[in-house]
């Protein structure tokens, strides 16, 4: 029953991993900008969950409500500041944007909040489910993680699929000229990418912190780089292949540090994406990239 438990834990925090890495996906997929600043994204929607309900005495679900449209607003205002005057500089030139953005970040956390480590509360109530006898129990975060990875994932390319919103996103990752001269708003939906993006974020940044209950302006940092893995795992600008990355990174994580090291977990991790790469430099559903956001 232990390798079903890790395996378990392992799709649980491959979900999370999959919810954050669809920022990285949709923003290089559309506006082909890699902000390095989602993880942080990440962290200020925990901040706001916690002091809503810690504070404020807010309930979970207004405080997670909350979380979403701040870290939505977020994003838009990053977007205009940081990168649209960067629409038509360098690769080099909007990473190290995106990693200033980051480190302002974090910073104005540590000001705000400081350095200590809190303790961050589960907004989570699902019971436990115990299988096989009792031998074998699924935490109600787990199945809210793994639910809700599902159905962002649906929602998210019926969007893209059905609504005249997600055909502009689709136009303009094809080609940002050619959709402009068909009446498409560039700008808009480069900025809805990034609000979309980013309020998926609050959620996977709350969902993250109730299966792990600490919260620091430094929370979101190593998540991020690992869900920026997973797009690349999966073929970064593929949806599906967030989804697929983000599970295996997960699963690969959890059963390393299970059977192998729990000190080399992240090493492992990201030996994994190495030799992925060299074999498929495109990713698992690299093919997609072009075809699909």
């Amino acid at each position: 029953m232990s390798f079903i438990s890790y395996l378990i834990n392992g799709i649980s925090l491959g979900s999370i991993y999959a919810i954050i890495a669809l920022g990285y996906t949709m923003v290089y997929g559309i506006a082909k900008m890699l902000n390095f600043a989602h993880g942080d994204v990440i962290m200020i929607g925990c901040y706001i969950v916690f002091v809503l309900m810690g504070s404020f005495h807010l309930n979970s679900t207004v405080s997670i409500i909350a979380a979403i449209i701040g870290c939505t607003i977020l994003g838009v205002v990053i977007e205009k500041i940081a990168y649209k005057p960067l629409r038509k500089a360098s690769p080099l030139a909007v990473l190290i944007t995106a990693i200033g953005v980051s480190y302002f970040l974090q910073n104005l956390a540590l000001i705000l909040f400081g350095a200590d480590t809190k303790s961050f509360t589960s907004v989570v109530h699902i019971p436990s489910i115990k299988l096989a006898g009792g031998n074998l129990t699924i935490s109600g975060v787990t199945i809210a993680t793994v639910i809700s990875c599902i159905v962002i994932m649906a929602a998210l390319m019926i969007f893209i699929k059905k609504s005249k919103s997600g055909q502009a996103m689709l136009a303009v990752s094809e080609d940002k000229d050619a959709a402009q001269l068909m009446g498409v708003n560039v700008n808009k939906t480069i900025s809805l990418t990034f609000a979309i993006g980013s309020g998926l974020a609050a959620i996977a940044g709350v969902l993250l912190c109730s299966a792990y209950p600490t919260l620091s302006p430094y929370t979101g940092a190593m998540p991020g780089i690992k869900a920026f893995t997973a797009a690349v795992f999966g073929g970064i600008g593929s949806i599906p292949g967030a989804l697929i990355g983000g599970i295996l990174l997960g699963v690969i994580e959890i059963l390393g540090r299970a059977y192998i090291s729990s000190q080399l977990s992240d090493a492992i991790v990201f030996a994994v994406l190495i030799i992925v790469l060299l074999v498929k430099p495109t990713g698992l559903l690299g093919k997609q990239v072009q075809e699909k956001v």
